[in-house]
């Protein structure tokens, strides 16, 4: 895998210009006194804009973009027509990667919500505090495999964007959303959830999905769900959650693990993914050796176990991490660059319902600066 090319391995953005990349990212929505709230008529103010399967939960979408440019203009374009239709509505959208405190989180009534409640049983009440930020970047011909094993890789940099410590208003970990949803909502499905190794073709991918998908039926059938019911609300592909999946339907690879954030952090993001993809497609990739580099010559992936030590510092630790640090280093992120929330929120352990309700007024301020902030320097 991974095909000697004469040409350099930049990873640069120029380089990466022409490759499609989308986001998606999830915020809680609260009223003027940061209690949670549904959206509303939030959900009209732009293309993409979603409600998500419980109650205070919004997803705003993009479409492919080619650019660092256009993801950048379209993102904060959406987010912008939300704040201002959020402003008329005494809303807020706040991106913290849990509400923070204990509160009443509902669900939206949906077959397929109502299928996993029975399946995960109670557990999958940590799924309905999480929010969180979706990456995907197109597939590149030829290199998919050696992508997504890249992305793999690249998952404990989700530490640089982690943005609440705390899980009904205790410290759960330096990236709860993580730890809530790797290890405490999926604990009970073997290889849900958490992150797959590498794989050496797509017909491996094909088969693990499989498999997967016929544990979930067994445990659906086992919990006395109808299997026309299942096979209504799942296939293969969507009765997975892994952190990182090829999406067949969009032809990208996904990059699930980012917490919700500002949207400044999420662009940065994605438009280093979009650069380490033209860096795999330029290059050599060498799988299960060394520490893990992305340099000028060659894409280094190291084994498995290393990676998923890098994660466990990433969800526990998070930048405070010096591996992880120096790790994040050698794949070509400007870890100095990232700030996460989580660091400026830590430390308030316990938190009150009325702190909580506060941070998150406070957080919701801080996400309209940035797309204030972002989009007049856009028009300078």
């Amino acid at each position: 895998m991974g095909q000697t090319r004469n040409r350099r391995v930049g990873g640069t953005d120029r380089g990466a210009e022409g490759i499609r990349r989308s986001v998606e990212v999830e915020y809680w929505v609260v009223d003027e006194r940061g209690r949670l709230t549904e959206p509303g008529a939030l959900v009209e103010a732009a293309p993409g804009v979603e409600r998500e399967f419980v109650e205070p939960l919004l997803e705003v979408k993009t479409t492919p973009c080619t650019s660092e440019a256009e993801l950048r203009t379209e993102l904060l374009g959406r987010l912008g027509a939300v704040l201002d239709r959020a402003d008329e509505l005494d809303r807020r959208l706040v991106p913290l990667g849990t509400p923070i405190a204990a509160e009443s989180v509902a669900e939206l009534p949906a077959e397929r919500t109502r299928i996993q409640n029975e399946v995960v049983g109670e557990a999958f009440a940590h799924v309905r505090h999480c929010a969180g930020t979706h990456i995907h970047v197109e597939q590149q011909p030829g290199s998919a495999v050696d992508q997504l094993n890249t992305f793999v890789a690249l998952d404990p940099a989700l530490a640089l964007v982690n943005s609440s410590p705390y899980f009904e208003g205790q410290r759960l970990a330096a990236g709860a959303r993580s730890e809530l949803y790797r290890r405490l909502a999926y604990d009970g499905l073997p290889h849900q959830g958490r992150l797959w190794p590498y794989i050496r073709s797509v017909e491996e991918w094909r088969r693990r999905l499989e498999r997967r998908h016929e544990a979930f039926v067994t445990a659906a059938l086992e919990a006395g769900v109808d299997r026309t019911a299942v096979a209504g609300s799942f296939d293969p592909e969507s009765a997975v959650w892994t952190p990182v999946q090829f999406r067949e339907t969009f032809g990208t690879v996904e990059w699930r693990s980012p917490d919700t954030a500002l949207p400044s952090q999420v662009l940065r993001l994605a438009s280093r993914l979009a650069s380490v993809v033209d860096a795999v497609r330029r290059g050599t990739v060498r799988m299960g050796a060394g520490e893990g580099r992305i340099d000028g010559s060659e894409v280094v992936l190291p084994p498995f176990e290393v990676v998923l030590e890098r994660v466990d510092e990433a969800i526990h630790e998070g930048l405070d991490a010096a591996p992880l640090r120096s790790y994040l280093d050698r794949m070509g992120f400007d870890v100095d660059a990232y700030d996460p929330l989580a660091n400026e929120l830590d430390g308030r352990d316990p938190v009150s319902p009325s702190t909580a309700r506060d941070l998150r007024l406070e957080y919701a301020d801080r996400l309209h600066r940035d797309v204030r902030r972002a989009r007049s320097l856009d028009a300078d």
